[in-house]
């Protein structure tokens, strides 16, 4: 037993020695330097980068995509739709035609159609000039009962600068008139100055009158004209129905 254990102890001695041998003539392995070692892959990585910008640089770019601007539709009139209607205020009415008399009002020059020497539209003529004020029954479209008689009025205001006197008529217009009404002129006559009218001063003229015998719209006109044969002032008129 103790044999055995000698052994063995000179076995690794022997065994150690070869070891130690072997490596005395070798060069020892030089030790790295850390600091050198990461300089290095510092240096390695910014070779890369300045690599990767020159090829970048060289590449050709790509061309940018265009905006296409499309055309803007050119604008296009529609059709107007009808316009609205409005109802007078203060409920709906019917309209009132151009010249239609209302209640105690004539137009101071209506439109109706006359014949030459006759204005309907310019009531002055020279120094004369007259204006409606008023009138009396029947009014328009009054209804009176065939050949009865009746009497009509009209107030006219001298708006003029001469004095209506002598040879002064208020005058009937027959070829305007409807040929059954038997309307008459008046003429203002000499030494008469209660019938004259001054400037800025009204005068009303009257005249009586007979309903025709059938029924049926009549009118009948009249305009006040000067000595000289001018007419002047409103045209005035009487509308009646007989039934």
């Amino acid at each position: 037993m103790k044999f055995r254990k000698k052994i063995w102890l000179v076995s690794s001695v022997i065994l150690t020695v070869i070891l130690s041998s072997c490596t005395l003539g070798a060069t020892p392995a030089p030790t790295e330097d850390i600091g050198a070692i990461q300089t290095q892959a510092f240096s390695v990585v910014l070779t890369q980068v300045a690599m990767q910008q020159t090829q970048t640089a060289l590449a050709v770019p790509s061309p940018l995509p265009t905006n296409t601007l499309s055309p803007l539709p050119s604008p296009t009139l529609g059709t107007l739709g009808s316009l609205p209607t409005f109802a007078p205020a203060g409920g709906v009415g019917t309209p009132l035609p151009f010249n239609t008399q209302q209640p105690g009002l004539t137009p101071l020059a209506s439109l109706i159609p006359t014949s030459g020497i006759v204005s309907t539209v310019t009531t002055k003529n020279g120094c004369n000039d007259g204006t409606f004020i008023g009138e009396t029954a029947p009014l328009d479209k009054d209804v009176i009962k065939a050949e009865k008689q009746f009497s009509k009025g009209w107030t006219i205001f001298n708006s003029g600068t001469c004095r209506w006197d002598e040879g002064y008529s208020f005058t009937f217009m027959p070829d305007l008139s409807s040929p059954e009404l038997k309307g008459y002129s008046i003429v203002l006559k000499k030494d008469t100055p209660d019938e004259y009218t001054e400037p800025q001063h009204s005068q009303t003229f009257i005249v009586k009158l007979t309903a025709p015998k059938v029924a049926g719209d009549y009118k009948a006109y009249w305009k006040l004209r000067d000595d000289s044969g001018n007419y002047f002032g409103p045209l005035v008129s009487v509308w009646i129905v007989v039934q």
